[in-house]
C-alpha cells in the first residue's frame, strides 16, 4: 500500500508542528483548563460523559477542535475528547496535540461493523493492531499494510472491560477512510484474514502512538455487520449503548489509575 504523491514524505521534516499549534493557542489564552492529566480517551459517543456524569463527574475543560471534559474523582484527571467528528486525520490531529501537552496514554471508543459472523452487536473488540486503509498513516510511516497498537495498554483495557463483565474479544481492525467504498472483496479477504471490524479512526491513532512513542489503544463496539456481504443493521440499540457505557467507565479506570 502507498499513499503520498511522494512516497519517502515520512523521512522529511515538516513546517508546521503541532507544538507550533499549542504554543499560538498559548498566546491567545485559548488553552484547555486541564490539569495535568496523563491520559486521554477519545469518545466518539458524544453524549456519554454528560449521561454518565452521575458515575463518572467530569468538568468542562474547553475546546481544541474537539469538546474537553476532566474527570474530577479519578486518582490521576482523565482528559475526554467529543465532538470532533471522525477519521482517523482528526484524531491524528489531536493525538499530536495531546501529547505536545504532556499526555501519554490515548485510548479510543468507537462503535464499528463485524466482519465475522460470530460476533454480535453489542460485541467488544479491543483493537491491539489496524489495517492501514487511511491515508493519514502513509504521512508518517513508510508503506505497511498494518500498525500495531500498545501491547501493554491493549493488555490492561482488555482486562478492565472483562472485570466490568464485558463480552470481549482481542484482534485486528481494518482502518477505512470511505464507509461507503467497502466492498465485497475486501471483506472477503480480510474476514479470511480473521480480521475482525472495520472502523474510520484506529491506525491514525496508533501510527501516532508508533511515531510519537506514547502508548495507544482502541476499542470498538460492534453495531451493525458486513459479514454476511451485505449490511446489517441492529434491531435495536440498547445493548451496544450498555457496551459503550461499559468500555467508558473501564477505560476511565486504566487513563485514571484506580
Amino acid at each position: 500500500m502507498t499513499f503520498p504523491n511522494q512516497p519517502d514524505k515520512h523521512t522529511n521534516e515538516s513546517i508546521l508542528k503541532a507544538g507550533d499549534i499549542v504554543s499560538y493557542r498559548a498566546h491567545l489564552g485559548r488553552m484547555p483548563g486541564l490539569h495535568s492529566p496523563q491520559g486521554a480517551l477519545f469518545c466518539l459517543e458524544r453524549g456519554l460523559p454528560r449521561r454518565m456524569r452521575w458515575r463518572v463527574p467530569v468538568r468542562k475543560a474547553g475546546s481544541m477542535n474537539a469538546d474537553l471534559h476532566e474527570t474530577k474523582r479519578t486518582k490521576t484527571p482523565v482528559a475526554i475528547l467529543t465532538n470532533f467528528g471522525g477519521g482517523a486525520p482528526i484524531v491524528a490531529e489531536l493525538a499530536e496535540e495531546l501529547v505536545v501537552m504532556g499526555l501519554r496514554k490515548l485510548i479510543l471508543m468507537t462503535w464499528g461493523g463485524t466482519l465475522q459472523p460470530d460476533l454480535e452487536p453489542g460485541h467488544i473488540v479491543v483493537c491491539n493492531r489496524a489495517i492501514r486503509d487511511d491515508g493519514t498513516s502513509y504521512h508518517y510511516l513508510p508503506p505497511g499494510k498494518y500498525v500495531d497498537a500498545d501491547a501493554a495498554l491493549v493488555e490492561k483495557i482488555a482486562s478492565a472491560v472483562q472485570s466490568r463483565g464485558g463480552e470481549t474479544s482481542t484482534g485486528v481492525t481494518w482502518t477505512t477512510d470511505a464507509p461507503y467504498r467497502e466492498t465485497r472483496a475486501e471483506v472477503e479477504q480480510y474476514q479470511s484474514e480473521g480480521v475482525k471490524v472495520v472502523e474510520m479512526e484506529s491506525s491514525g491513532l496508533f501510527t501516532i502512538g508508533q511515531v510519537r512513542g506514547v502508548q495507544t489503544a482502541s476499542v470498538v463496539v460492534v453495531m451493525d455487520s458486513l459479514a454476511s456481504f451485505e449490511w446489517k443493521a441492529p434491531k435495536q440499540l440498547g445493548g451496544i449503548m450498555r457496551s459503550l457505557e461499559l468500555v467508558y467507565q473501564a477505560a476511565i479506570d486504566v487513563l485514571g489509575g484506580s
